[in-house]
């Protein structure tokens, strides 16, 4: 966004200087794109769609499919060095959910880590933008009509400044650090949604969580390493203690299924007692080469996955919901905008397509920025100031975590929804802090969605024979 809206002056703000921390450097998939022989963008969002259960906005699918090749070209123009085979051709794998191999990589498994340090590095040499980093926003300021005028950020020491600003883009990411288990990192703990939605932001598709099947299962911590899904695409399978294959007989696409199916298939496994294990020893030494994370992460705990099976189980993994904004990334707050995984344009429906994350950031920030670019002016003065609230101690945010888990995991139930709603809701050390009301504000929708959709799962609810059969709450002409 920030190097589209040129030659505007942009502040950018961010905890860290360059990538450090952020879930996008850490993306190990690709970014999906129909540049293959065979392949086109009409194939790419049909994919979307089924993923996304028809939850999605048609028009932003369409559009987002058709911009990917575009987008991976602009990126090789900046510096980016995808993989590619020995004819010079675009080396393309496939992920969970895609009917083809359509997914382009940087480093093999490195993908979030290549593109990201090539758009810092354009960033902090764009004359344009200025760029604050060790910073957090801590506030909105909104002038008398309503409109965003200013924020306020303050640094680790506490010590705060603020900025005059007409117009906000927020891209803080997620919200997985609010549960047991993630394989975000800390910083997305959903507090740029929670601050949005303190000033008015509407959000939409709040209880659409997705629980990626195969991080790995390290024995403590709550953020999890991401064993990729490309693995998969390759041919690795997923098994139980004694190698039988988890997935067979469950879906159509076996181990490539959409993520929401694989998650809720070890997570039955694992609740029932089991173990999950992801097996790649098939994979030659050809194929090995495009997994180098992969191979060090397993290195740090003594597995070498050639020979030894991966130890894997779900983790929250992306928030399809967000600051509900329209394709270009305007929200209903006059002056604020949302970009990436905060926000929610509806082009992810109910379940995110693997690889469709990074191609989002990128195709829906460039037109954003593109649109900001002309419309610059001055901020008006702050009339007042609005946080998000008091921030909740370790001990509540553990309690949050376990009530999070529990009721919005790739498994929900009524019961287990109204018994979380119910804790937090009794705790004043939770439900007086903005991480509870956060917490409210994910639990509230998925309540009162009684039927299951996409990564939204009621076992309490009658099955439905028809994906657009049921739906409670009305999204993108859909009626219940």
């Amino acid at each position: 966004m920030a190097l589209a809206a040129a030659p505007r002056p942009v502040v950018l703000v961010s905890r860290s200087r360059g990538t450090t921390g952020t879930a996008s450097a850490m993306a190990q998939g690709g970014i999906a794109a129909a540049v293959g022989p065979g392949d086109d963008a009409v194939f790419h969002a049909a994919d979307t769609l089924v993923a996304g259960a028809c939850h999605n906005h048609v028009g932003a699918v369409l559009d987002l499919a058709q911009a990917a090749p575009e987008a991976v070209q602009w990126l090789g123009s900046l510096g980016v060095q995808f993989d590619r085979a020995g004819d010079g051709q675009l080396s393309l794998g496939r992920e969970g959910g895609h009917d083809r191999a359509r997914i382009v990589h940087a480093g093999g498994d490195a993908t979030g880590h290549a593109v990201m340090q090539v758009l810092a590095a354009a960033a902090a040499n764009a004359p344009h933008v200025h760029w604050l980093a060790g910073k957090t926003l801590q506030a909105i300021g909104l002038a008398a009509d309503g409109r965003v005028a200013g924020v306020r950020v303050c640094d680790v020491a506490g010590r705060s400044a603020q900025l005059a600003a007409a117009d906000l883009v927020l891209a803080t990411g997620g919200i997985g650090a609010l549960f047991s288990a993630t394989t975000n990192p800390e910083g997305a703990d959903g507090s740029g949604l929670a601050l949005a939605l303190a000033a008015g932001a509407e959000g939409r598709d709040l209880e659409f969580i997705q629980w990626h099947p195969t991080a790995f299962a390290s024995p403590s911590g709550r953020h999890l390493p991401l064993v990729t899904e490309a693995l998969r695409g390759a041919g690795a399978r997923l098994v139980d203690e004694q190698g039988v294959p988890l997935m067979q007989g469950t879906h159509p696409l076996a181990d490539l299924a959409p993520r929401d199916v694989v998650a809720r298939r070890l997570w039955r496994h694992r609740r029932a007692g089991g173990q999950a294990w992801l097996d790649a020893r098939r994979l030659d030494e050809a194929a090995w080469r495009q997994f180098p994370s992969v191979l060090s992460l397993c290195a740090q705990h003594g597995i070498d996955p050639r020979s030894d099976r991966i130890p894997v189980t779900p983790a929250v993994h992306f928030h399809m919901g967000g600051v509900a904004v329209d394709p270009k990334g305007e929200s209903s707050l006059a002056g604020l905008h949302a970009v990436g995984e905060v926000a929610c344009s509806g082009v992810h429906g109910a379940n995110r397509l693997a690889s469709n994350s990074l191609l989002e950031g990128l195709v829906c920030g460039r037109l954003l920025g593109a649109r900001l670019r002309s419309q610059g002016k001055r901020a008006a003065p702050v009339l007042r100031w609005v946080d998000a609230g008091p921030d909740a101690d370790g001990e509540s945010r553990e309690r949050l975590a376990m009530h999070l888990t529990a009721a919005l995991g790739p498994l929900r139930s009524g019961e287990s929804l109204a018994a979380a709603m119910a804790a937090i809701t009794a705790d004043p050390a939770m439900a007086g802090r903005w991480q509870g009301r956060l917490a409210l504000a994910l639990l509230a929708p998925a309540m009162a969605r009684k039927r299951s959709l996409g990564a939204h799962y009621r076992v309490d609810s009658a099955s439905a024979g028809n994906i657009r059969q049921g739906i409670e709450t009305p999204a993108y002409g859909e009626t219940a």
